[in-house]
């Protein structure tokens, strides 16, 4: 709901003549392999964020959005540079959300009360179909409001939800057990995407450890998973006969959101700073179905 919102071995011939019998199902069996489709694939982006602590993310890769978010209603001031997402030294990215605004940032409703960082790979990597994927761990707390998803490469001529939306992985502090994958598109955005949620068994919280999740992405479909297991798939059926608008690249995000209409506002009980940790993110592509 956010929106701006990877030859047998050589005989001799002599040898092929005299053994033409004991080759030949060996020979056959590679026929057979041969004849069979080969799943190739290739990885079109990664980021392992490695580098030394303190330093900002590779701005070959990603750009940082700086303000609020009125759309959304939300409480935090996006900065840029490295105060509010930054590598720890240990192959991972801090998006770091503290109670803070030393900067004296407006927002939406004034004097902002929260600060924290927004990551895009816009005008450096767009995805056109594959396997995204990411793994990280979420922060705590009511208010947190981390996200993982996509936007339309179009977005700047056609504005959202014409874009088109693909929320890869969303989580809301009031419900740490649950992460929600969404489409938003013309007729299907904001409260009325296109999603379901995926929740962890016996009472685990997304919090408590690292988890990946990815979608599979391939035209007219869209598969969501969380540790490898699919809890959704959605084609252009899932539309009312709206647009499917997910046929053309688009670009990734990462963000840490504080407050807005969906999570509603951080309470007494929720202790800042609070991190999103994300140990990679990564597209691979595929030539098979």
């Amino acid at each position: 709901m956010h929106r701006s919102r990877r030859l047998p071995t050589a005989l001799w011939a002599a040898s092929l003549l005299c053994c033409a019998g004991l080759l030949a199902p060996a020979a056959s069996a590679a026929a057979d392999e041969a004849a069979s489709p080969t799943r190739t694939e290739a990885v079109t982006f990664e980021d392992n964020f490695d580098g030394p602590a303190g330093s900002a993310v590779d701005g070959g890769r990603w750009q940082l959005e700086t303000g609020d978010n009125v759309n959304n209603h939300e409480s935090q001031y996006y900065t840029p540079g490295s105060d509010n997402a930054a590598l720890d030294g240990d192959g991972n990215l801090v998006i770091t959300a503290r109670k803070e605004n030393p900067g004296d940032y407006q927002c939406w409703y004034g004097r902002c009360e929260y600060t924290s960082a927004r990551l895009n790979t816009a005008e450096r990597f767009n995805a056109e179909y594959g396997h995204v994927e990411t793994r990280l761990k979420v922060p705590r707390g009511q208010g947190m409001w981390p996200a993982f998803w996509m936007l339309g490469a179009d977005f700047g001529e056609v504005g959202w939800p014409a874009s088109g939306e693909i929320d890869v992985m969303e989580n809301v502090g009031f419900e740490p057990s649950t992460v929600h994958g969404t489409l938003h598109g013309p007729g299907y955005s904001g409260g009325g995407g296109i999603g379901a949620g995926y929740t962890l068994p016996d009472g685990r919280q997304f919090a408590d450890d690292f988890h990946t999740f990815a979608v599979d992405w391939a035209p007219d479909r869209i598969s969501w998973s969380v540790d490898g297991q699919v809890y959704q798939t959605r084609t252009p059926s899932d539309t009312g006969g709206n647009p499917w608008v997910f046929n053309k690249p688009f670009f990734l995000i990462l963000n840490l959101a504080v407050g807005g209409d969906w999570p509603g506002s951080p309470d007494e009980n929720t202790v800042f700073p609070q991190e999103l940790v994300v140990d990679y993110v990564r597209v691979t592509t595929s030539d098979a179905a």
